[in-house]
């Protein structure tokens, strides 16, 4: 029999994982940490391990490096789960000897049982109807179709009590200005995005698991760069927290769960100011056109719709509150969301004066996480909400 070690902190994963792979015949164990994990993989000796990289205490890239220093695990498969707006650290998985990377926002449990059969293969080759233990009648398995219902089911009704939970989390953020109390409830926050990410994931709720990752990867940024901690990062939190509330309530569709097309302008006269919202927009694989020039963006604005605008405040010819007032005189973008990017120092100032028919402000210089953040909200919102809303 074909022997898996899943190394998972979150118990709900590891066990839907767990009881899938053991309906297949596959022997199972399961290690909440990886410091367990790597005591376990001696004793069980498994033919694969399915990893998740964001473990607390041992990260998963440390873990890996730790199996591929062993003589007799130094070829052993490892599948990992990450976050794919976390580039780096997928990419040091790599570096360590990941075996293959999956997208835990993306992953239902049965990609994880095709990427299990297609690496190790089948358990024993023999296909059995489990039996209950008085063997009278045979357990009832479900279909995947069964399968991914009853999780989707099991996930929306849970989901009031994550948001109230996200909200106390963001409440305790917000009543404090001392660092250290500041990091502790980022990391709380994190570690929930985490885990939504991946509950998103099996699902089969792929637009939340897509904009929890994005939430999970900029928290890690900041807690791991406190610095970055400022008004517009605050902000962009607690938009974030909302948003999900959001699609709490509108983003449930099974049918409507792949990532929406969307088209994108982005105006800004500072070259590398303006490459920078195109790199960060790449990175969530959403199209964008770069002007510098806010004449030749409302030529191109008065021809053709966009799903979102970035506008930066400060121009020459015309400022970004003047060329939003002038969009907003077309019929097409009466209601286009317009994102105006502005100096920090001016953040508060900006904010807290007119928007100028704008939807959002975020402050230079920005992290890219957290522009992909803000993009993914704009763009998420325009296609899932309701046409009436």
């Amino acid at each position: 029999m074909k022997k898996i070690l899943i190394i998972e902190d979150d118990e709900i994963l590891a066990n839907i994982y767990r009881n899938k792979l053991a309906v297949e015949h596959y022997q199972v164990e399961v290690s909440g940490s990886g410091e367990s994990g790597l005591a376990l993989m001696r004793s069980f000796k498994p033919h694969m391990i399915l990893l998740d990289l964001m473990l607390p205490r041992m990260a998963g890239v440390e873990v890996i490096r730790h199996v591929r220093s062993e003589e007799d695990f130094a070829k052993l498969p490892i599948v990992v789960f990450s976050n794919t707006y976390l580039t780096n650290l997928i990419q040091d998985a790599w570096k360590a000897g990941a075996t293959k990377c999956l997208s835990k926002a993306k992953c239902s449990p049965k990609d994880v049982l095709d990427i299990v059969r297609h690496t190790v293969g089948a358990a024993d080759g023999v296909v059995r109807i489990p039996m209950s233990e008085s063997a009278a009648t045979p357990t009832i398995v479900l279909d995947d179709a069964e399968f991914q219902a009853d999780l989707r089911k099991t996930f929306t009704e849970s989901l009031p009590a994550t948001l109230a939970t996200l909200r106390s989390s963001l409440q305790n953020l917000s009543r404090t200005t001392e660092e250290v109390e500041r990091l502790k409830h980022i990391y709380d926050l994190h570690r929930r995005a985490h885990a939504l990410s991946g509950n998103a994931g099996i699902a089969g709720l792929y637009l939340i698991g897509q904009m929890a990752a994005a939430f999970e990867a900029l928290l890690k940024e900041l807690y791991e760069k406190p610095r970055n901690i400022n008004v517009s990062t605050l902000r962009t939190i607690a938009a974030a927290v909302d948003f999900i509330g959001f699609l709490f309530q509108f983003g449930l569709a099974p049918e409507k769960q792949d990532m929406p097309p969307a088209n994108i302008l982005v105006v800004d006269d500072e070259a590398i100011s303006r490459r920078a919202i195109i790199y960060a927009l790449e990175k969530t694989q959403l199209p964008s056109t770069g002007v510098d020039n806010p004449n030749e963006a409302f030529r191109l604005l008065s021809l053709k719709d966009f799903d979102l605008v970035f506008l930066d405040v400060d121009m020459p010819e015309m400022t970004g509150f003047e060329l939003c007032a002038k969009l907003r005189q077309l019929p097409h973008h009466k209601k286009t969301p317009v994102l105006f990017v502005t100096a920090l120092n001016d953040f508060e100032s900006r904010t807290s004066s007119t928007m100028a028919g704008g939807n959002d402000f975020i402050g230079k210089p920005f992290l890219f996480i957290e522009l992909t953040v803000k993009a993914l909200m704009h763009v998420l919102r325009g296609k899932v909400q309701p046409k009436t809303a």
